[in-house]
């Protein structure tokens, strides 16, 4: 993400000038309530349009998380142990190990590697990622994992299985030892592999899959 975000404290006040608190969830209401406003006066408008697109789908409020996976820290990177797993891959097999970006775009949140909350009509790199759909769907199996089981996770295998076709759930695996939910969050978590489970989506710990 961009230090900019509309999901970072530094783009909100409270109507009084206060900052943000990392954690807060802000709806349009509160906004055309005057209880927070964007510091930059002229993105109102756009970030109400926003927020009304966002509470329409029904998936999640705005919450105004700490920065993160901010673009040039040590989050932005890949953890050193998986990186070298995947060097080691790439040497073994003489193929590149794909890499997906997203998050870059201040103006939508972006959970999901599939397609942002909101897509921006003036960035492809919002839009549904129709090639990384193709790909995986041709995977005989498909493992997830990562962070977090409450939210990327989540809305990552949430956008997979609404564009999986016909084809079999239970060849996505989520791999449940290997992910966990942001802290307060614990219930998304749960109901999450609750209802994948039910779609038929396999839920396996890396030891139980033979990891």
């Amino acid at each position: 993400h961009q230090r900019f975000d509309i999901a970072h404290p530094g783009f909100w006040q409270t109507g009084a000038g206060a900052e943000v608190a990392p954690f807060t969830p802000i709806t349009a209401a509160q906004v055309r309530a005057g209880d927070f406003a964007p510091r930059d006066v002229a993105a109102l408008p756009r970030t109400l349009a926003y927020l009304d697109a966002l509470e329409a789908q029904g998936r999640y409020t705005l919450m105004v998380w700490p920065v993160h996976c901010e673009v040039g820290s040590w989050g932005h990177g890949i953890h050193a142990d998986v990186l070298a797993a995947c060097g080691d891959w790439q040497l073994q097999r003489q193929r590149a190990v794909r890499n997906v970006f997203k998050g870059t775009n201040p103006w939508t949140e972006h959970y999901s590697a599939i397609e942002a909350e909101v897509p921006d009509a003036d960035d492809t790199s919002t839009a549904l990622n129709t090639v990384l759909l193709q790909s995986l769907g041709q995977a005989d199996v498909l493992l997830i994992a990562g962070e977090a089981s409450s939210h990327c996770v989540r809305t990552t295998t949430e956008h997979i299985v609404e564009n999986w076709g016909n084809a079999d759930l239970s060849r996505i695996v989520l791999l449940t030892d290997c992910m966990s939910p942001v802290g307060g969050f614990e219930s998304a978590h749960t109901d999450f592999l609750q209802h994948m489970q039910a779609i038929g989506v396999r839920c396996e710990t890396s030891a139980s899959f033979g990891l």
